[in-house]
């Protein structure tokens, strides 16, 4: 650690430019470091270094940091599986042998038969180990070369990643996207099952993409951006447009495939797509933000000989961006759809493609009187299962594909249905269910046995030195600011002692409609077992755990009712002694970043520490960059709409820090805070957090009483989380809690019975 020795931090000084202003709405916006949103400028590459040379040695500096990432590594090491799922013949899942830094991809030629490895991610990384105490050296390193003639070539491991796949419907040809370094981007690439042979293409400029195959095996259809002068390497901030459905037939050359759709006046829009369950519709799902989408279809059946040559003409059935609808089933030209058009909570309608008019449109699976439903896919030839959320926790059925009548309940416990593996045409599907304490089982339900039928177990995963029996997970309610009741899960040591004395995490979203469920985590667990703490996980409005009125209620202009939640979780967490205000450390991700940062502005008085990781904080200017124009549905616009413009420079932690002689809560000093970013971050890009680090160094640096750390951690060969390297994500965690140990100064009791 840089500093004095009372405890003062030397921060870097960062330049300011005062110069640079913008106006919304008459209103002027100071923008001094405007310079840090260019990540190539060599200003900016000194700043990251500078910022890296007080943060690792801080977090380095933890007496016990070499133990928790010893005890984390041991933990982490057990097998993980998938769900199987079935293509063609074939049977296929997802395993980890344990600490591997990718999954692997394993074939069985039946459920029972031995499993081999199909697709091995980490075959296509150099494998060695990457060291985080070299970050601050290498981070913008640009030359190959030079790299690996300092630290070899093995410095980056795992950081190819499988984005997505699919296989065709003979099950014959393995299609899957690659992403590299965490980024968005990927690369789609095929490959024969039956030999493993590589077909010789490569489609590029793909981002946030499915693969759907027509059902004759010949080619699949994706979404690219078009080619531009801007690099697409995950480290660019320029905004996306004109997203585009193409066709490719397998074994010809990228440059020959085929646009099929596109909407030239709108290149905001996402273009979303599927294939019917016969492979007859074409369903194409535009949307311009985060929620509600339009739907048009085009008929397979009606081309000609020839095939697809050009764009289809599209038949609109929603024209209107007011609901979400994604598709579930049909049966000839009838379509069950799931949405929450009219139902909040959403319900499944049937709509007929020979007459899509809305008033055809009718209730096919009603809209439940409490229950959430949460997702809806079908099995057995005439089976629907519906996976429901009530009270947060899942809830799963089967009905009658036919009538939509219910047949029976899957019995749960109180947790989450993590996945779902089951297609119309097959007598058998998978479950896995995770909760708290659970960390992991798969079910499989064979149609073939008699009614009812019984999930049976499949498998169990078995985590080294954890026994659930040691542990408390309960669910409590507590009544916010404006009298909502708001759930919040608690986890913690079976001899936790309820006096006020403990550390805790408060971790949430509360945002997009996302729902955070009852889900196994070695962080949290990590965290519990070296202090002796409380983890507590607060479904604040804004997510989707009570449907679209719980989102709604804390989006937009109602974007502080999510905050108010966390503040009152905290003060539920203070008042009912799981802990104290300096032991309580909030936590969050992306738009959990920007709740983070919200609430240490708002009552600083309420926490010890903060943790806010690829966070979304400057709300004025974050729809400017890559795919930021698509959260204008949860933020509102600042540039457009005055209200909306208004009640963001109310919220966004860039721009709303306390000065030191004005924190609330007559606190003396701002919480202990870490940011966490990634260099390949291209969907909430690093200037959010180092223009934020930078701001809050400037306003908070110079005080005499500021003794907490506010520092950031930028990862290198990185992205917004997804794919990242097992190896990465340990380090991470164990850089977390090292830091929560020194900032609240606790003690390790992790080697404790």
């Amino acid at each position: 650690m840089e500093g004095d020795t009372d405890g003062h931090f030397k921060y870097p000084v960062a330049r300011r430019d005062d110069s640079v202003e913008y106006e919304y709405f008459g209103t002027k916006i100071k923008d001094p470091y405007r310079w840090l949103e260019d990540p190539d400028s060599d200003e900016t590459k000194q700043f990251v270094l500078a910022q890296n040379e007080i943060s690792l040695p801080y977090i380095n500096s933890c007496s016990a940091k070499a133990r928790i990432q010893e005890r984390l590594t041991e933990m982490w090491d057990y097998p993980k599986y998938s769900t199987p799922g079935r293509a063609g013949p074939r049977y296929y899942h997802f395993m980890n042998t344990g600490v591997q830094n990718q999954s692997a991809l394993y074939l069985q030629n039946s459920l029972n038969g031995p499993s081999q490895v199909f697709f091995d991610p980490n075959t296509l990384s150099p494998d060695g180990s990457s060291s985080y105490s070299l970050l601050h050296l290498i981070l913008y390193v640009k030359v190959d070369s030079v790299i690996d003639s300092l630290y070899g070539p093995n410095l980056f491991s795992g950081t190819i990643s499988l984005n997505t796949y699919n296989f065709s419907e003979d099950g014959e040809i393995f299609a899957y996207a690659l992403s590299e370094a965490g980024s968005d981007w990927a690369s789609i690439r095929f490959k024969k099952v039956s030999t493993g042979e590589e077909y010789p293409e490569v489609l590029k400029r793909v981002k946030f993409s499915g693969i759907e195959w027509t059902h004759d095996n010949v080619g699949v259809f994706y979404s690219k951006y078009p080619e531009t002068d801007s690099k697409a390497d995950g480290t660019e901030t320029v905004s996306m447009d004109s997203n585009k459905v193409f066709y490719h037939r397998v074994g010809t050359e990228q440059s020959e495939d085929i646009l099929v759709a596109e909407f030239p006046d709108e290149p905001k829009w996402l273009l979303g797509f599927n294939l019917s369950d016969c492979g007859r519709y074409l369903f194409i799902t535009p949307v311009k933000e985060c929620k509600e989408n339009l739907l048009f279809f085009f008929d397979l059946n009606s081309l000609g000989p020839e095939g697809i040559v050009g764009k289809v003409p599209l038949t609109p059935i929603v024209t209107k961006f007011e609901a979400d609808y994604s598709y579930v089933a049909n049966t000839g030209s009838k379509v069950l759809f799931r949405t929450n058009k009219n139902a909040p909570i959403y319900q499944i309608i049937e709509v007929d493609l020979e007459h899509p008019e809305e008033s055809n449109w009718r209730s096919f699976i009603p809209e439940h009187e409490s229950d959430v439903l949460d997702s809806a896919a079908t099995v057995n030839k005439d089976k629907l299962v519906l996976c429901y959320m009530r009270d947060v926790c899942s809830v799963l059925q089967l009905h009658d594909l036919n009538t939509g009548a219910k047949l029976q309940d899957f019995p749960l416990d109180v947790g989450q249905v993590l996945s779902l593996s089951a297609r119309r045409k097959y007598d058998e599907m998978f479950f896995k269910f995770d909760s708290f304490l659970e960390p992991g089982t798969i079910y499989r339900v064979d149609f073939n046995s008699p009614a009812p039928w019984k999930a049976d177990l499949y498998w169990k995963a078995d985590v080294k030195g954890f026994n659930k029996d040691d542990f408390v997970a309960k669910q409590v309610f507590f009544t916010s600011k404006d009298g909502t009741r708001v759930p919040m899960f608690i986890v913690h040591r079976k001899d936790f002692v309820q006096d006020g004395t403990a550390p805790a995490i408060l971790y949430g979203y509360g945002g997009f409609n996302v729902s955070l469920q009852p889900s196994f985590s070695l962080t949290f667990l990590s965290f519990i077992q070296s202090f002796h703490g409380v983890f507590a996980e607060a479904n604040a409005r804004g997510g989707g755990e009570y449907g679209e009125k719980w989102h709604n209620e804390g989006r937009l202009l109602k974007k502080q009712n999510c905050y108010d939640d966390f503040q009152v979780a905290a003060e539920y967490l203070i008042n009912e002694k799981y802990t104290q205000a300096k032991k309580l450390t909030i936590e969050g991700y992306s738009n959990g970043g920007f709740t983070v940062g919200a609430c240490l502005n708002q009552r600083p008085d309420l926490f010890g520490a903060g943790i806010a990781g690829v966070g979304v904080l400057d709300l004025m200017r974050f729809h400017k960059f890559t795919v930021g124009y698509l959260w204008t549905s949860d933020y509102g616009n600042p540039e457009e709409n005055e209200d909306q413009f208004r009640n963001l420079l109310k919220l966004s932690p860039l721009h709303c820090i306390p000065s030191a002689d004005s924190l609330p809560g007559n606190t003396e000093q701002y919480p202990a805070l870490l940011l966490l970013t990634a260099d390949h971050d291209d969907r909430v890009v690093p200037l959010h957090s180092l223009k934020f680090i930078a701001e809050l160094q400037h306003v908070h640096g110079h005080n005499p009483k500021q003794t907490n750390p506010l520092i950031i951690r930028v990862e290198t060969k990185a992205g917004h989380g997804g794919g990242k390297p097992t190896k990465k994500r340990i380090e991470e965690i164990a850089d977390s809690l090292a830091f929560i140990m020194n900032a609240l100064k606790l003690e390790y009791r992790g080697d404790e019975n």
